[in-house]
């Protein structure tokens, strides 16, 4: 049977403790017999979507999802084959973010390398090759509210009078390295696309919340208490920084070094500082280690404390700078900032003289064995 339409709509959310299994009182989830909630967004791919724009649809397939959460990471290549499936079944697949970026927190960002504003959609659509439009409802959220999803990523599928037949999980199984034993979102299409009834009208929904725009405060409660976080700065001599670079831990590390006399390093700082606060809590570490003189040191923590570097720090013990280089990474050639990337053992797997490239660095670590995007 011919005319079946598919959406994606995106969620944004938060590490494992933000995920979800119960309904939101403020936003009811749709009830299975209701109509599809009309909506008017924009598309990463710069046109505007309604629900008129799918009206040739047979079946209506609306995904909730988003860029940062684990789970609709683990699920994204599910979504974009899912739509390759049922394309010649008349399938269109649309994603729309429901997520107020504003409303994301620096470690709720642990799996991936993109927060969910509209400029990030645009990247991870490209980055993902999304064979679908992806929408964006993060400033109003009014297509959100409407339909009330509990987690991302949730699906919603309408017949073609656009009537809700189904809502709830793609499958059971999270993680796409095992086989899932109940493909729900499936057999609810096939049956629909087959005039049947749908077998499991209603799942459960496992995710992450949906980033509403109250929650903005835990934004602002988050740099608060990272405000209150001590800032230290110890002296490390040669020998110890030859085994700091060992890496004797079961870590990822990420190691900068900087100066305060250099523009650049302290204009790129703040990037470190965010990006330790993102994965510091999977099995990864930022340390950051000053080229200024010992003498120096009263500034340096100055600058430590201003930047809220509540990560390891250190200065180098010695006022000869060749030291410093032969013993950080003979490759180095000595100017500043500089910057590696160091496996367990020892290993640079990145290293960079000059300024970093933080998408680039972010999607190395997430990208990680030691850090992955899903649970």
């Amino acid at each position: 049977m011919k005319g079946f339409f598919f959406i994606l709509l995106s969620a944004a959310i938060a590490p494992a403790a933000a995920k979800s299994q119960s309904t939101n009182v403020e936003h009811q989830t749709l009830a299975i017999g209701s109509p599809a909630p009309d909506f008017k967004l924009p598309g990463t791919d710069g046109k505007t979507y309604t629900l008129a724009s799918f009206k040739n649809a047979g079946l209506l397939v609306i995904i909730f999802t988003c860029n940062h959460c684990p789970t609709a990471q683990a699920y994204e290549d599910r979504i974009i084959q899912l739509a390759k499936d049922y394309t010649p079944e008349n399938v269109a697949v649309v994603a729309i973010s429901p997520n107020d970026p504003k409303s994301v927190r620096l470690d709720e960002l642990g799996y991936s390398d993109m927060s969910d504003s509209f400029e990030e959609m645009k990247l991870r659509a490209t980055q993902k090759g999304y064979n679908f439009p992806y929408l964006y409802d993060g400033d109003a959220q009014a297509t959100a509210k409407a339909y009330g999803p509990i987690a991302t990523p949730h699906v919603f599928i309408f017949d073609k009078a656009r009537t809700l037949r189904y809502q709830g999980r793609i499958d059971n199984v999270e993680k796409p390295t095992k086989t899932p034993t109940e493909l729900n979102t499936r057999d609810a299409i096939e049956a629909l696309l087959q005039n049947k009834a749908v077998p499991v009208t209603t799942t459960k929904v496992f995710g992450c919340s949906v980033k509403w725009a109250d929650k903005n405060s835990l934004v602002k409660k988050g740099f608060e208490e990272w405000a209150k976080e001590p800032v230290s700065v110890i002296t490390i001599d040669e020998p110890a920084l030859k085994e700091l670079l060992k890496n004797p831990t079961d870590k990822l590390r990420l190691i900068n070094i900087w100066a305060t006399w250099c523009g650049p390093c302290v204009t790129e700082f703040p990037d470190f500082v965010a990006i330790n606060r993102m994965y510091r809590r999977r099995d990864f570490e930022f340390i950051s280690i000053s080229a200024d003189d010992p003498a120096k040191k009263e500034k340096v923590l100055k600058f430590l404390q201003q930047q809220q570097a509540s990560n390891t720090n250190y200065l180098f013990a010695s006022d000869d700078k060749y030291k410093l280089i032969e013993a950080i990474d003979p490759k180095w050639q000595g100017a500043l900032p500089y910057t590696i990337l160091v496996e367990p053992g020892g290993k640079i797997i990145y290293g960079k003289q000059g300024p970093i490239d933080v998408a680039e660095i972010k999607r190395m670590i997430v990208d990680h064995k030691l850090i992955g995007r899903f649970y």
